[in-house]
């Protein structure tokens, strides 16, 4: 370790740029993830859906994946639930935009069945995506490092809420004019 004059000098670690800058398609993941969710749940399904209960499906996914990684973290069951490649993890929220037009027909012509299915896919992919993402992006890196990835992460995730409540009201429009 490093001798500054007061004593040790504290680890090196990357810059938050730097930290952005490599783990860019993590941070875009996560914004992704959430702006789908939030600009369909709840407004499209408030409005389209009326009086349909779908209850709190929102954090299944999430539940599915923390216990399963909580009791047994080491099996063979888990390792082959968790999507760890990058690649793969593109592929499925890129996927989950299929939900859109999926969610505008059942609203037009499908019953509360397809409603509650899409609901179900969209809520247990946003827990289990979402997870995926926060476990699997830290890897490899410092203590320190882990904690700012969590931090820009974290901040994607928001601004990815943020970004999905504002496009919530393009489900609106054409019921407006």
């Amino acid at each position: 370790m490093p001798q500054t004059e007061e004593g040790p000098a504290p680890p090196e670690r990357l810059s938050n740029k730097q930290l952005l800058a490599q783990n860019v398609d993590y941070a875009l993941h996560v914004f992704l993830i959430y702006l789908l969710t939030l600009s369909v749940f709840p407004g499209f399904l408030a409005e389209d859906v009326g009086s349909h209960s779908l209850g709190s499906w929102a954090g299944t996914g999430r539940s599915l994946l923390g216990s399963l990684c909580s009791q047994h973290p080491e099996t063979k069951t888990m390792q082959r639930l968790k999507l760890t490649s990058r690649k793969g993890l593109s592929a499925a929220v890129l996927a989950r935009f299929a939900l859109l037009p999926a969610f505008y027909y059942a609203g037009k012509r499908g019953g509360e069945g397809w409603m509650i299915a899409l609901a179900s896919v969209l809520g247990l992919s946003n827990g289990y995506l979402t997870v995926c993402v926060l476990t699997e992006a830290p890897k490899g890196y410092k203590g320190p490092e882990q904690n700012a990835l969590g931090n820009l992460l974290v901040f994607c995730l928001l601004a990815g809420i943020f970004a999905g409540a504002i496009l919530d009201w393009l489900w609106l429009v054409g019921r407006v004019w």
